[in-house]
Formats: structure tokens, C-alpha cells, sequence
């Protein structure tokens, strides 16, 4: 049985904003609203809570996150579209969206939690309603439950206060959490094996996808996104007599490995900052330093901390141990490489 996909916080606040930019430039609810993700897949979502005048209007959402396990799903997301009497799109976060403190997120501290894909497809949506009679737009994006929600995520900890973030890099929620999804993993190796290859190329999301697409050129079916789901795969692949693997991840996901934490759902355990100080200190790190690393809230932002102080060989000893982990793993019955990202998709390290 295959499983259901959902359609992410940012796909439901672009959803919203094109309905909410439709109901104020024709003065007229609307049932449905048709949109196309940043992977090209065309939806079309129901919209609810319309409200219309002459100079703004706003709708919402609901978020549909499919067979995902999702604290968001069923939550409402609003937007709401209102005329500027200047030039632009400003983009602003309501009632329940979360500002950034603390850096190392993929938006900048006191920014609103949209990130960059989902900001890029709300504007996308609101620009083709700019005209002679609308020049300017105000976009405000809210989750009235956001706050709530929130409490259930890692954004106080990550330093979002205030709600929850609008997210999302395709548009499109897969399942990852579920026994079934795990099946359907080792059905792609199977069918990577059946076609001949002796090398599996695994990403642990879509950073790592993007990167062997652009960088690697590989083929989309050349990869297999396989989630948390690290220790599992790399057994599948000894089993399956695969001889070779690349794994390829974020920093904070891959230095769970080298604790031989093999699932690197935070469920399991999270000592990414930790580990990373360990690292440092065994590269006499100075020890102010070491003490601002182990402040971070998130492995991205140490990164820059490291390049700074010229510890770049941190990195490449991660990766080292990663490899190693995952070699013991399985017995040695496979050879194992790995790439270490950062969030923008630099190459950190590579084993």
C-alpha cells in the first residue's frame, strides 16, 4: 500500500496568499485555489475563512501532512492581502509564526521563521497581482494555534520564539516515520541492485538529493532519500550485497553517527553540539572558543565558528569516524564514504 503524501506549512501559506490575492482583485470569495510547489506538482486546496473589503482580504488553509507524523497537520494557516499605497511585497509574519533569535537557521536573527523557498513561492504568487491599481502589497502569514504548536517542535530550543516556522524545500511532505516507509526504502535498493549498480548513493534529505543532482549529476533515480532511517539502510545494503555506499548529510545529522546513533531522529538522542565540541577540544581548540561552540543551538551555526578559528580538519574527522561507525556497523561488509554538507550545500568534509 503506498503511502499518503501531505503538502507542507509553506505550499499552504503560498495556497493561501494566491486565494487571498484572487478574492481581493476580484472582489469575490473563493472555494478552491489551484497552486504549483517548488517541485512542480499541481494541487488544488480547498480555502476557508474568507474575508473580503475593498482594500485587503485573507482565507486560510488547512495543512494536510498526509500518512507524515506532523504536529502541524490540521492546523490553519492564514493569509491575508493587503493594498500598499507604495511600490513592493512586504512580507510579514502574524499571530503565530515564530521570530529568529539565534543564528545558524536558514533565516537571518529577527526575521520571520519563512524560509527562503517558501518566501520565494508566497512572493512569486503575490507579484502577479501588482498593477496600476495594485502597486503594493502587504502579505501576512498566521497560524492561530502556532504558539501552541510550537511547544511540541524544537524551535524554542532552536531559538524561534513565538509560534512555529513556515517550512518546507519541495512543497511536498513524504512520509518518513512509518515501518512502511522503511519497506518501500529497501524496495528501492532492490531495484537500484536489479538494474545492475554495486553502489548506492544515499542522501539523508533533500539538501543531499539537490547536491548529487547538481554537483554529482546523478539521476534522480540514482539516489535514495532515506531520512532518519541511517543504521537501517546501511543494513539493507550489506544484506542486498551492495559493495559500496556514499552517504551524503548536513553536519548535524551525520555527527549523530559517529555516537553510533544510527536512526538520527531526535527521538534517539541529539548531542550534535556536543559531539562537535568533543571534536574541537581534540583539535586544542582554544578553550573560549570551545565554550562559544558549546553555546550554539544548532550544528550549522558552529560551522562558521570552526572555519574562523582554522579547524577545518574537525570536519574531515567527523567524517573519518562517520565512515567508521558505519563500516563496524556492518561488519565491514561494505565500503562506506561520506560527504558532510552545510546548509548551503558546501562540502565540508568528504571521507
Amino acid at each position: 500500500m503506498s503511502l499518503k503524501k501531505g503538502y507542507t506549512t509553506g505550499t499552504c501559506s503560498q495556497a493561501a496568499t494566491k486565494a487571498a490575492c484572487l478574492m481581493l482583485s476580484r472582489q469575490v470569495p473563493l472555494g478552491k485555489v489551484e497552486v504549483v510547489t517548488a517541485s512542480g506538482v499541481k494541487l488544488q486546496l480547498r480555502v476557508g475563512d474568507q474575508k473580503i473589503s475593498q482594500g485587503s482580504a485573507s482565507c486560510s488553509v488547512v495543512k494536510d501532512a498526509g500518512d507524515d507524523i506532523d504536529v502541524t497537520h490540521g492546523a490553519k494557516i492564514f493569509s491575508q492581502a493587503r493594498v500598499l499605497d507604495h511600490t513592493g511585497i512586504i512580507l510579514k509574519g502574524g499571530k503565530g509564526i515564530g521570530k529568529v533569535t539565534k543564528p545558524g537557521l536558514a533565516v537571518g536573527v529577527g526575521d520571520w521563521a519563512i524560509n527562503p523557498v517558501p518566501r520565494k513561492m508566497i512572493l512569486a504568487e503575490a507579484a502577479q497581482f501588482l498593477s496600476r491599481k495594485i502597486k503594493g502589497l502587504e502579505i501576512t502569514i498566521s497560524v492561530p494555534q502556532g504558539r501552541e504548536l510550537a511547544a511540541k517542535t524544537f524551535n524554542p530550543q532552536l531559538g524561534i520564539i513565538g509560534g512555529i516556522s513556515i517550512i518546507g524545500t519541495t512543497g511536498i511532505v513524504e512520509p518518513k516515520s512509518l515501518d512502511a516507509y522503511k519497506a518501500s526504502l529497501a524496495l528501492q535498493l532492490s531495484v537500484l541492485k536489479a538494474q545492475g549498480h554495486k553502489k548506492a548513493v544515499l542522501v539523508l534529505g533533500y539538501m543531499g538529493e539537490r547536491f548529487c543532482q547538481e554537483k554529482l549529476k546523478l539521476k534522480s533515480d540514482e539516489i535514495i532519500k532515506i531520512g532518519d532511517h541511517v543504521g537501517f539502510m546501511l543494513e539493507q545494503c550489506a544484506q542486498k550485497k551492495f559493495t559500496e555506499v556514499l552517504l551524503i548529510g548536513h553536519i548535524g545529522k551525520l555527527i549523530k553517527l559517529t555516537n553510533g546513533q544510527f536512526n538520527t531522529h531526535y527521538s534517539f538522542g541529539d548531542q550534535r553540539i556536543e559531539s562537535i565540541g568533543r571534536y574541537a577540544k581534540a583539535a586544542g581548540v582554544d578553550k573560549l572558543i570551545l565554550k562559544k561552540i558549546l553555546q550554539q543551538k544548532t550544528a550549522e551555526a558552529t560551522v562558521a565558528i570552526l572555519k574562523k578559528a582554522k579547524l577545518a580538519n574537525v570536519f574531515f574527522k567527523i567524517a573519518q569516524d562517520v565512515s567508521r561507525q558505519a563500516r563496524e556497523l556492518v561488519k565491514h561488509k561494505l565500503k562506506i564514504n561520506c560527504l558532510i554538507l552545510s546548509l548551503k550545500g558546501e562540502v565540508l568534509a568528504s571521507s
